[in-house]
């Protein structure tokens, strides 16, 4: 009796100790798990780069290399979409000085407007034609909290560049000691599942995360090709920079209609009418083929995970955790699919 209360005791108590733990480290939790997701994917190449044993824990080259790049390719992509977004941003500033001084007149191509050309022009200019109707038209707008906004999206920016920092200590100190912790994580699979199981749930889950990255990897290039001839194909300035910057956001899924969309609005802007209906209709096509059929079986044909299971994987984890259940999803479907076979075959059960 006196054990059982003793073992009783100590399971509540470490219960308690694992949800203070918890409790005090959970804004970090998904920077941790980012940290992790980004060193089991790159781990063979991080081993590749070890050329000489280094002792347990201490900061190697080939870590501090691995991380100064994989931030260099983050930020890098991002930094120059930032300068771009700053410019446009001053250019948005003089034209609304302009609407504001003397008004904007209206484009010619609004006048060829099927149907609506002459509608849309008078209503243009009694909007923006002249300065009093400009600064009207902007107060309704709301142009007023254009400030408050801006220093919302500086301070969101700046959250953003600190935890992406983290996550870079995160991921060096896991490059230092991957080795104890791929150990300690085996071991305690092994207890839990015993050895043989153990081991293959863990391997399994690993392969999970680098068949996800090397799917997005795979997307991105891919897709980032396509769209690129797309773009030159439309006849829209520097296609190249547009289709990797597309290549980038089609990591994620469907993300990348924001910037074949937005190269849709500026040829429509133009009076391309049917360059931007055909880049927007050859943009979905292709985020629709990639997102739903090709991403899916990329990653479930690397780990034998049905597809079905992969595509809700996929969407369900984003839906629940985010852009890193991204990666999650496809791994805990592919963990409870491999406890679901092991499952069926210890009950003699056929598929």
């Amino acid at each position: 009796m006196a054990n059982n209360l003793e073992v009783r005791a100590r399971f509540i108590g470490v219960f308690v100790l694992l949800l203070l733990g918890a409790w005090v480290l959970h804004g970090f939790l998904p920077l941790l798990a980012w940290a992790v997701v980004l060193a089991i994917a790159t781990w063979p190449v991080y081993q590749r780069l070890l050329i000489t044993k280094e002792l347990h824990g201490k900061v190697t080259w080939g870590a501090l290399v691995l991380t100064l790049l994989i931030g260099t390719v983050i930020l890098a992509p991002l930094g120059y979409g930032l300068i771009r977004l700053l410019d446009e941003a001053q250019s948005l500033g003089q034209f609304l000085t302009d609407a504001q001084n003397v008004g904007i007149s209206p484009p010619e191509w609004l006048e060829r407007l099927p149907m609506m050309g002459q509608w849309a022009k008078e209503s243009w200019i009694s909007a923006l034609g002249s300065s009093e109707a400009a600064k009207a038209s902007l107060h309704w707008l709301g142009t007023g909290n254009v400030v408050t906004y801006t220093k919302d999206f500086a301070g969101q920016l700046l959250h953003r560049f600190i935890s992406f920092l983290m996550i870079l200590l995160m991921l060096l100190f896991v490059y230092q000691h991957g080795d104890g912790l791929a150990r300690q994580v085996l071991a305690s699979c092994r207890k839990l599942f015993g050895d043989e199981v153990g081991t293959r749930y863990a391997l399994h889950a690993a392969s999970a995360v680098r068949a996800t990255v090397n799917g997005m990897l795979l997307i991105g290039l891919g897709k980032g090709l396509l769209m690129g001839a797309g773009y030159a194909f439309a006849g829209l300035s520097h296609p190249a920079i547009l289709g990797a910057l597309t290549g980038i956001f089609a990591m994620i899924p469907f993300a990348a209609k924001l910037i074949f969309g937005a190269c849709s609005l500026v040829l429509a802007a133009e009076g391309h009418f049917v360059a931007a209906g055909g880049l927007f209709a050859y943009g979905m096509v292709l985020t629709l083929i990639a997102d739903n059929y090709v991403r899916p079986a990329l990653i479930g044909g690397a780990v034998k995970l049905p597809f079905i299971w992969t595509l809700l994987g996929i969407f369900g984890g984003m839906e629940t955790f985010g852009l890193l259940g991204l990666f999650l999803g496809p791994t805990l479907m592919a963990l409870l699919m491999s406890i679901w076979r092991d499952w069926i075959e210890d009950i003699n059960v056929p598929d």
